[in-house]
């Protein structure tokens, strides 16, 4: 998007962003388009471009606010219009956006894609418009941005859908404000792109995961790579501007379907098994992101759950970035929103599981009024009698609604069939289907028979709309009928004729719709109970007898017919005459043959005598509810009114025009609250809208009184658009229950053309007329058509009713009515007497028709009815007018016919003389009375009218197969009968021959006009009586058309009775209502009585029905002028490049007709039509408030036939009663319609001019006659202008306005005059384009505004110093602030533009280039490149586009106009030309230097979601680019590449950058493309072949690379400029420029502070050119499209473009841009203690310990994990290692990344480079032999932003512990950076994750060292202990004696395990247990020695003595 300049200060500002709009109906030509906005009463506009249908202008609109804040009722109103046309004709919709939101959150710009614009009643126009709104408050610096950094949407949450009534959206819905959540409409396919970044995940559930995230899009399954960590990082590819890669999906689907596409989020543990390796998962579908801001959710945070567990809560938050693109939509990913850290702030929580579903009960009842059963071949006569015995259909209802599909059971044939069902449907709210979609079909062939439907957004309402005070309600219906219409087939059709227009009423059907918010139990229809019959029964309204009158001025426009035609008017099924089951009823016109007008149409002539139709019907009495609309319609059509006058005021104006819409608004809704009040509501939705409606008055009643807006008058205007479109949202009424009132043209019994309008526009109501319908009781033309034409126009005047209050319908004629019975007595000429007996073929009496009828003595009046006066005869004049009248000029024909006897000689026939081929009546064709001839006098004796002259006397016609004499033969098949063929050849068996005699009369110029004529044949405003020769009408034959006069051959004749009736009482209803059924045979029917059958048996005479006239005593004469000054933009017919346009006009029963152009699209007539003495009947204030219409259709003309149509309009002339006050029209525009669309438009005035008295117009001068025709006065016609064309075209090219051939230069040679209307208006002017080679016969035409003076290029000389000295000020600051550091590289430059300071160099800010968000051509204040050269498409002419069909240019021309005034006076000398410095005419071989940077948002081509991109540069038929020149698998490539490439402009003006993707096997897949013209950068004055740098430098990377000097490039500036040329001083530090002198110091304070600074000149120079506003150093981002997916954005390209002439010498050294290289590092971790870690295992001796190693790696590289030894045995937590990690990685210091070279498989063919940031990640773990090991605790530990550590484990903890001791004062930086700091040396927390929260699980004492690769070479390092074990030498840890594998030395592991800790114990064990042994061995010797002592007890003991005595 472009930027916008300028700084506000403390000033609020409001900035439109208008993007671009689409236009369905536009074609490319025409006046151009713009979009108007209008803020505060303070309007803007874009600039005007082509009518296309997608018109992009990316343009910026301010309002600053000063320090008035934006209000939160502040509202925008936006409108798309043509450019140079009024109002309203020029409008192609209006839409209010409110900016309430804006207000409240000012940091969140409004995007709003493709918002429906509406017309003035709040219906869809088709357009949309693509804007985005931002808001500044004050205080606040707007200062342009060089890329948009739009925020995202932001929502706290997004509330999951409830059960609420949010179901309509079109009552009470402003047709104003943007609705943010609308669904996408439903329609024909389209192409989408549904784009999921995975940018990091943030607090996912697990310990030692390894996170990889699934994105199911529809059914495309994409994935990202394996991350490792609890907080994965998704960056993978991007170039560290933090662009995650995009996974995208094309559909080719409509709204509704892509709406409805599921996206399944799901992140996955890989190293789980699949059944356990859920984390959660996040589902969505693509609505919820259509619904969003922009289609798109940016940034946001998705709380992930476990679909098995959703109890659980959350198990994490994944960051994305989703969005929808339509074809033609760019994809612009806004920047990361400030404070987005939080999670909350952005989260998004996953919607319910059950969506909220709700059932709609359709009840189906009764119907009534069905059709009857049609004969299978209607051209055949039917065998079934009349009155209605053909029998019914048998019929069933069919309801269609969200893809479901139900029908009721089929009834037997009947009328009123009943059915009783419900169906039922279930409804998901809210719904995203509106329709319900209503069928009667036919039982036997499911023929559908007629078509309704039903709008949920008309029977609901979200509510919201209201401003509270109202709740919603869910969709509801009736009971209450509802009509269906369809096609009908008439049985007298015959096979040939055309079908119908489906408009047919065929039946009504009582329906009830219910919605009940239950879920769906599986049931799709149920019978009614009869209690719900009887209490539906209950709810109708009352039956009422209902009169429809209609009043027929004028009917005109007819094609010629054979037949009579009459006209029919009806509703429902009363009044159709053909249906039998109704009443006869008085609902046709009157017989007529359509009389030539004397130029192209017919008409019927009724002149004083008007017909009058009168139907009665019962229906409903629904008037409650046809009050309450007309009324709301009738307040809309007041207000759309006063909106538009409001609008249109100026500023002086405004105030007058906002009073009277606020009184006029006052007064309607006091009158209509009052009828609203007392309104009783019948159904559910009767009450929900009487309390909407009633609400919306009250507010706006309350606003109306309370005065002006606060905000002043231009306040009230988008406050009285938002309540027009809830007025006219409100004013539908669905249950009226009436059908439509129908006016059918009847050509005999066929059906032509209909036209229909509906009843709540006519009925009359007693409450006023407000609360009438907006047509009752006025005059209107209404037209008849079918297929597309227009078969009547007809001037009606229609009233309907309830017959009790129609007692004022005759004051509302205004004629008098007459009631006539008619007859017809028909005679026969039998043996030369008349005879009334014995007819052949015709009654005695019949009607019109020649239908039998009852004698005038059997005829009587109705009941209440009498006769009033005799019988009397009047001949039907209207029906005798001669085929000549209105004709100028007539040929006559004799037939001169001869017979003979075979071999005889040839003599007068028996009928010598005939006007047609002689001879008697054909049999079997007597009913077609044209092929017989009657006998007239010899052509001698045919005498000459009086009035008419004979211009040549009687020939022979020697045209066709006639022999040299003109004779034709023929023999006969009968005696007396004529041959059936005739031929030019003579033979002997021919017995007749005839010849045909012309001769040409025309009408002598001093006779009475034809008006005259025929108004004295027809004894118009005479009362004589008829004489009685004039009472009998004579023919020919029965069948052929009637004359007064009596000729010779006349054999039947028959004269019409009339007899006139009167009431025989005073009705007190309208007499005419009166006269139901046959008169006297039929009494009326009751009111509140259903009508009975038609009556009439077999075989019985009807009474005829009688004839209703209103007549006029005599008209008011009128002169219509007609001013056609031209057409513009005619479409040919069919294949035709060109068109001989005529315009026919038609008014009320006259036309005429414009002079024949030849050859041209945009015919200039210069005509006036002047139509003398128009006679109109009525009041003539009628017709000043109700003017007859004016119908202009233009033909092409072909030959002598009628042509060819090409549009048509319809115009309204101003009326003058008072030619006193008349002041001349001005021309407007006038759209013309064809055929298939928009025809062109017609330049044209129209007035109607009262002549009250004879020569009143007299006063009047009469438009000036020139070449036989009046032309366009001068008080009318535009003035001519002369001016000078000057252009620089490619080619020879005729302008028609002027008619001059311009020669073909390449740049202009002569000077062309001409003369240019001078409009009121702009109107555009045209080129045509003509190839010059014969072989290539193509044609197009282009348009470009009308004259106006070029922007003058030398207002440069005037803003240039202040220009410069807000320059030199701010770049002064800059200077202030820039420290003297040395020059980075370029890419320093691009990221100071881009805003990323972190990876820019700290001096490059000031000396940055400027970055560009779209293309060069798309910024606002270049003008698109095209200032010095315009790029014009070529359309093929030809007729309309068929729907969807974009126009297909041919070519384009290349060129450019300047128009401006000349003075009149021819010695004035003129003015200077425009083009005077010109660049050379010849090629110019050119250097291309084309630098590609980078590319985002590829689409991606492989499965993985990623692509193989590589560029390619063509120029004509060069290209450059290589295959291996790829980057591989990613969808953020960094080029950094430079083609050059040499071409001659403008031969090789077109450069294509395209982007394809490399494939093993080619051909490789094109990306996107995109095609930059040469040309105009280099013809462009604003400079855009080399973009000026900020400064100016003669060495390093920023030197100057043009081929010009600063100081020669401003000479050449103005020298191409026309300005004076600069003048420097000696030493360069002052120049001279036009009249002011500029120093060196206003831009620099003091010498520069950047290297090679070069000369004072030139660094001047360069700050003048850059404050003339000059194309800047930049970086454009170009937007990629793909052929094969048209208008879908494939990504873009961020690029320029260096174009060098060879004819201004060299160039300067290209710009290095070769991407940045990566360092080498070397990471030397040392692991030495650990301290507290957990203890997860248990010994034998039951203590608490942990076998403790560590194992760590540098993110992206887990492949060169390393580990420490273990520690065995750590009873406390701690280890000792003295463990060295050496990781060698690549590093980009100025990005911050590490780059990560790596295979993603051992399949890949390439490596894919990786950027992430430079993470250390240490784990603990406790060592297990035989199961798997303990997750003790992870570090992770990121180098650039590395946590401070704690000098002391006890200080060591999650959160920094402040000091205790004050003296030690502050505690460092929280972060470090070991880039900086190189070693750092400490105690970091290590972590565990449990129940979700984090938990301190030990700590790590460390110490990292960062060296460069050098470094590392100097000073070598083992990993572990290896050798080199130095820097520093790591001793072996001083571990306890336990620390040792057990299995190593069991017993040892005993001594350390038991025996120290536990010596005690075994001490005491071994004697308890030799103990335990002694007391065992005692208990088991006991027994027995105790045994021994009881045997023996004295064994073993001796005296002392015996002992002694043994020796």
């Amino acid at each position: 998007m472009g930027t916008t300049r300028g700084q506000h200060g403390d000033t609020a500002m409001l900035r439109l962003l208008v993007a671009s709009a689409h236009i369905p109906a536009a074609t490319g030509a025409g006046p151009g388009v713009h979009v108007a906005a209008r803020f505060r009463g303070v309007p803007r506009s874009t600039r005007v471009v082509p009518a296309e249908r997608n018109p992009s202008w990316n343009e910026t609109l301010v309002w600053p606010l000063g320090a008035r804040p934006l209000r939160p009722s502040a509202s925008l109103v936006l409108r798309l219009r043509h450019w140079g046309q009024p109002a309203p004709q020029g409008d192609l919709g209006a839409t209010m956006v409110p900016l309430g939101r804006l207000a409240e959150e000012p940091g969140l710009p409004l995007a709003l894609s493709h918002l429906p614009l509406l017309d003035p009643r709040g219906r869809p126009t088709g357009a949309t418009v693509t804007v985005r709104c931002s808001y500044v408050p004050p205080g606040q610096v707007a200062a342009g941005d060089t890329v948009p950094h739009q925020q995202g949407w932001v929502a706290p949450r997004l509330s999951p859908p409830c059960l609420s009534p949010v179901v309509g959206t079109a009552i009470g819905v402003p047709p104003g404000p943007p609705r943010h959540h609308a669904k996408p409409a439903a329609g024909r396919k389209e192409d989408f792109q549904v784009r999921v970044r995975v940018i990091e995940g943030h607090q996912l559930q697990g310990n030692d995961i390894k996170p990889v995230v699934t994105v199911l899009i529809g059914e495309h399954r994409f994935r990202t790579r394996i991350r490792a960590g609890n907080n994965p990082y998704y960056n993978e590819v991007a170039p560290g501007d933090g662009d995650p890669p995009v996974f995208s999906q094309h559909f080719h689907q409509t709204p509704i379907q892509l709406a409805a596409v599921p996206i399944h989020i799901q992140v996955l543990n890989s190293r789980a098994i699949r059944a356990e390796a859920t984390i959660g998962a996040f589902k969505l579908d693509v609505s919820t992101i259509y619904n969003a801001p922009g289609h798109r959710l940016s940034w946001k945070w998705l709380s992930l759950q476990h679909p098995r567990h959703p109890e659980a809560g959350s198990c994490g938050y994944l960051r994305v970035s989703l969005a929808v693109l339509r074809a033609g939509e760019t994809a612009v990913e806004p920047e990361e929103p400030a404070g987005s850290e939080e999670v909350e702030a952005n989260l998004l929580q996953p919607s319910p599981l059950t969506p909220c579903v709700a059932t709609l009960q359709l009840h189906v009842y009764r119907a009534e009024d069905l059709p009857q059963e049609e004969p299978t071949r209607s051209h055949l006569p039917s065998v079934l009698p009349a009155g209605g015995k053909r029998g019914f259909v048998a019929a069933a209802v069919r309801a269609s609604f969200a893809g479901r599909t139900l029908c009721t059971q089929v009834m037997p044939p009947n009328a009123n069939p009943a059915w009783n069902e419900v169906l039922f449907f279930p409804l998901r709210l809210p719904p995203i289907c509106d329709a319900i979609e209503l069928a009667i079909v036919s039982g036997s062939h499911a023929k559908v028979l007629g078509t309704a439907t039903l709008h949920l957004s008309q029977i609901s309402s979200a509510g919201a709309e209201l401003q509270g005070g109202v709740s919603g309600f869910l969709p509801c219906f009736g009971p209450s009928f509802l009509p269906f219409y369809g096609p009908r087939t008439d049985p007298a059709r015959t096979p040939s004729t055309p079908s119908d227009t489906g408009v047919a009423y065929r039946g009504r059907v009582l329906l009830e719709l219910s919605t009940h918010t239950r879920s769906p139990d599986g049931r799709q229809q149920d019978t009614i109970a009869s209690e719900d019959v009887a209490r539906m029964q209950r709810l109708l309204p009352r039956r009422r007898r209902f009169g429809l009158c209609g009043v027929f001025y004028s009917a005109t426009m007819l094609a010629p017919a054979p037949e009579l035609l009459r006209f029919e008017l009806s509703i429902g099924n009363y009044g159709d005459t053909g249906d039998p089951t109704c009443r006869p009823a008085a609902s046709t016109t009157p017989h007529g043959h359509p009389l030539f007008d004397g130029n192209r149409y017919h008409y019927l002539p009724w002149y004083d005598a008007k017909p009058v139709v009168a139907v009665t019907s019962i229906w409903e009495d629904a008037g409650h509810r046809w009050d309450a609309m007309n009324l709301l319609q009738n307040m809309a059509q007041r207000l759309e009114g006063n909106v538009a006058a409001l609008r249109d005021a100026g500023t002086a104006t405004c105030g007058d025009a906002g009073r009277r819409l606020l009184r006029e608004l006052a007064r309607d809704c006091r009158v209509a609250l009052p009828v609203l009040e007392a309104q009783l509501p019948k159904t559910p939705l009767d009450a929900e809208l009487r309390a909407a409606r009633l609400h919306l008055l009250r507010l706006m009643a309350a606003a109306a009184t309370a005065g002006p807006p606060h905000g002043g008058w231009a306040a009230l205007l988008p406050q009285a658009e938002a309540w027009l479109g809830r007025v006219a949202a409100l004013a539908a009424e669905p249950q009226a229950g009436v059908p439509d009132v129908l006016l059918w043209l009847l050509s005999g019994p066929r059906r032509v053309a209909c036209a229909r309008v509906p009843a709540h526009c006519l009925v009359f109501s007693p409450r006023g007329r407000a609360a009438c319908g907006r047509l009752c009781g006025r005059t209107q033309t209404l037209f008849l058509g079918a297929s597309g034409h227009i078969h009547a126009q007809l001037r009606v005047r229609l009233w309907l009713g309830r017959v009790a209050e129609s007692q004022d319908l005759p004051r509302c004629l205004e004629g008098t009515l007459h009631i006539y019975a008619e007859t017809y007595e028909n005679q026969t000429k039998l043996l030369g007497k008349w005879s009334g007996r014995g007819l052949p073929g015709r009654p005695g009496f019949s009607d019109i028709t020649g239908k039998a009828g009852l004698p005038r003595h059997r005829i009587r009046p109705p009941k209440g009815w009498r006769w009033d006066g005799p019988w009397a005869v009047e001949p039907q004049r209207r029906l005798l007018l001669d085929a000549e009248a209105n004709l100028g000029e007539v040929l006559e024909e004799v037939y001169e016919n001869e017979s003979r006897q075979p071999g005889g000689d040839w003599g007068p026939a028996a009928m010598a003389n005939t006007d047609a081929w002689g001879g008697t009546i054909v049999p079997g064709l007597s009913s077609h009375p044209m092929q017989a001839g009657a006998a007239v006098p010899p052509k001698e004796e045919v005498a000459c009218p009086q009035g008419w002259h004979v211009t040549d006397g009687w020939r022979v016609d020697m045209a066709g197969a006639v022999d040299e004499a003109g004779w034709e033969y023929g023999a006969s098949t009968a005696p007396g009968s004529p041959p059936l063929a005739w031929h030019p050849a003579e033979k002997t068996y021919h017995t007749h021959r005839r010849r045909r005699w012309l001769r040409t009369r025309c009408r002598e110029p001093g006779a009475q006009g034809q008006e005259q004529d025929v108004a004295t044949f027809l004894q118009l405003h005479s009362p004589e009586a008829p004489a009685a020769d004039e009472a009998w009408e004579y023919a020919t034959l029965w069948g052929c058309r009637f004359h007064l006069r009596p000729r010779a051959g006349d054999l039947c004749r028959r004269r019409c009775w009339h007899r006139r009736m009167v009431p025989s009482q005073p009705p007190s209803v309208a007499p005419l209502f009166l006269l139901e059924g046959s008169p006297g045979t039929e009494a009326a029917v009751p009111e509140g009585e259903q009508p009975a059958a038609g009556a009439g048996g077999r075989g019985r005479l009807q009474q005829p029905m009688p004839l209703i006239l209103c007549t006029f005593q005599r008209p008011s004469y009128f002169q219509l002028r007609c001013y056609l000054f031209q057409a513009l933009e005619l479409a040919p017919h069919g294949t035709k490049t060109t068109a001989d346009p005529v315009a026919h006009v038609s008014f009320v029963h006259v036309s005429q007709s414009t002079r024949v152009l030849a050859r041209t699209l945009d015919p200039r007539w210069d005509q006036a039509l002047l139509f003398h003495r128009v006679l109109l009947y009525g009041d003539p204030r009628g017709v000043r408030d109700e003017p007859p219409a004016v119908v202009v259709e233009v033909f092409d003309k072909e030959g002598e036939g009628a042509g060819s149509f090409l549009g048509r309009c319809v115009c309204t002339p101003h009326v003058w009663l008072d030619l006193g006050c008349r002041q001349p029209p001005r021309l407007r525009c006038y759209p013309l319609e064809g055929l298939g669309g928009p025809a062109g438009e017609l330049l044209a005035a129209f007035e109607l001019l009262h002549e009250a008295e004879e020569g009143a117009l007299a006063q009047l001068s009469t438009p000036p006659w020139r070449d036989g025709t009046f032309s366009v006065p001068l008080g009318i016609r535009p003035l001519l202008r002369l001016v000078a064309l000057e252009l620089i075209p490619g080619t020879s090219l005729p302008i028609p306005c002027a008619s001059l051939p311009i020669p073909s230069p390449t740049f202009p040679h002569p000077l062309p005059v001409l003369l240019i209307p001078s409009y009121s208006f702009p109107i555009p002017s045209f080129l045509s384009f003509s190839h010059p080679s014969p072989s290539l016969p193509l044609s197009g035409m282009i348009s470009f505004p009308s004259p106006h003076t070029a922007a003058a290029w030398d207002r440069i000389a005037q803003i240039l110093p202040k220009v410069t000295a807000e320059k030199g000020a701010a770049d002064k600051a800059a200077e202030r602030e820039e420290e003297d550091e040395d020059e980075g590289d370029w890419w320093s430059k691009f990221y100071a533009a881009m805003g990323d300071t972190a990876k820019s160099h700290r001096g490059t800010h000031r000396d940055s280039l400027k970055v560009y968000s779209c293309e060069l051509e798309a910024v606002p204040e270049f003008e698109g490149l095209q200032d010095f050269c315009q790029t014009f498409p070529l359309y093929q002419p030809g007729g309309p586009l068929g729907a969807g069909e974009d126009p297909v240019p041919v070519g384009e021309f290349k060129g450019l106009f300047r128009l401006y005034p000349l003075p009149e006076d021819p010695g004035v000398p003129p003015p200077p030309r425009h083009f005077q410095e010109l660049p050379p005419s010849q090629p110019q071989q050119c250097l291309v230097r084309v630098y590609v940077v980078r590319a985002f948002d590829l689409s991606p081509r492989d499965q993985n979601g990623l692509c193989d991109p590589y560029v390619r540069v063509s120029l004509g038929a060069k290209s450059l680019g290589q295959r291996d020149q790829y980057v591989p698998n990613t969808v953020e490539p960094v080029f950094g590449r430079m083609f050059e490439v040499t071409g001659t402009i403008p031969l090789d003006k077109d450069l294509r950058v395209s982007l394809l993707d490399y494939d093993l096997l080619p051909p490789d897949q094109e990306i996107g493309s995109t095609t930059i013209d040469l040309e105009n950068r280099l013809l462009s004055r604003f400079r855009a072949h080399c973009g000026l740098p900020r400064l100016y430098r003669t060495a390093g990377p920023g030197r100057w690379r043009d081929q010009l000097s600063p100081s020669r490039a401003l000479e050449h500036f103005t020298r191409t400029q026309g300005l004076p040329a600069p003048e420097f001083s000696a030493d360069g530090t002052a120049v001279t420029f036009g009249c002011s002198t500029f120093l060196l110091s206003h831009f620099e304070s003091g010498p520069p502070a950047h290297r090679h600074p070069g000369a004072p000149r030139e660094r001047l120079a360069l700050h003048v050119l850059r404050a003339c506003r000059l194309v800047p150093e930049h970086l454009e981002t170009r937007t990629l499209y793909n052929s094969t997916q048209p208008g879908l954005e494939q990504g873009k390209v961020q690029m320029w473009v260096d174009v060098f002439p060879a004819s201004l010498g060299p160039p300067g050294p290209p710009v290095d841009i070769t991407p940045r290289k990566p360092q080498r590092y070397e990471l030397r971790c040392v692991v030495w203690n650990t301290r507290d870690m957990d203890l997860r295992d248990t010994n034998v001796a039951g203590q608490r310990m942990s076998d403790i190693y560590v194992t760590g790696w540098l993110d992206g590289l887990e492949e060169q994990r390393q580990r420490t030894d273990v520690h065995y045995r750590s009873l406390q937590g701690d280890g000792s290692f003295n463990w060295r990690f050496v990781f060698p990685f690549e590093y980009l210091a100025a990005e911050r990344l590490c780059v990560l070279p790596r295979k993603e498989h051992f399949w890949s063919l390439d490596e894919t480079v990786q950027k992430l940031p430079p993470k250390l990640i240490l784990q603990v773990w406790d060592n297990d032999m035989f199961t798997a090991d303990d997750f003790l605790g992870v570090l992770e530990l990121e180098l650039s932003r590395l946590p401070q550590p704690a000098r002391r484990p006890q200080d060591c903890a999650l959160t920094p512990r402040p000091s205790r001791w004050p003296w030690q004062g502050a505690r460092g930086p929280p972060h470090l950076s070991l880039f900086r700091q190189k070693r750092v040396k400490g105690w970091w927390p290590c972590t565990v994750q449990e129940g979700g929260k984090r938990r301190l699980s030990g700590k790590l004492e460390l110490s990292l060292e960062l060296l460069k690769a050098k470094e590392a070479e100097e000073r070598p390092a083992g990993k572990g202990r290896e050798e080199p074990n130095m820097y520093p030498a790591l001793q072996p840890p001083l571990r306890p004696e336990g620390s040792f594998l057990w299995l190593q030395a069991p017993l040892r592991s005993l001594r350390y395990g038991l025996w120290r800790r536990h010596r005690c114990r075994i001490v005491l064990g071994l004697a308890l247990l030799l103990l335990l042994a002694l007391i065992l061995t005692f208990i088991y010797a006991a027994p027995g020695y105790l045994a021994m002592k009881l045997v023996n007890p004295l064994q073993g003991w001796h005296p002392f003595g015996a002992a002694a005595s043994k020796p």
